[in-house]
């Protein structure tokens, strides 16, 4: 699990390894919470802490444009978007 930025006691992590039904996305961690974040636009997978949600926010889109060249990198093809379908 490679963190790919740290901004603000934020971390923002990619796991190699995810389920092949889930949307491209980055991890979260900080303090004892961890949420998601769907790539490319930075929309909650998981709803934040309270009162989180904006420093979060704007967290990712300082480093957006690396996690999203880091998550083609390790989970390979182009930097086209595909979005696959979730299973419930």
């Amino acid at each position: 699990m490679p963190t790919i930025a740290q901004e603000g006691g934020f971390r923002f992590i990619i796991h190699p390894r995810e389920y092949p039904f889930e949307p491209p996305h980055v991890h979260v961690k900080f303090a004892e919470h961890e949420v998601r974040i769907e790539l490319p636009g930075g929309t909650f997978m998981d709803e934040p802490p309270a009162g989180k949600r904006s420093a979060i926010l704007q967290a990712y889109a300082k480093h957006a444009q690396t996690i999203y060249e880091a998550w083609v990198h390790i989970h390979g093809g182009d930097s086209s978007w595909r979005r696959r379908p979730r299973r419930h």
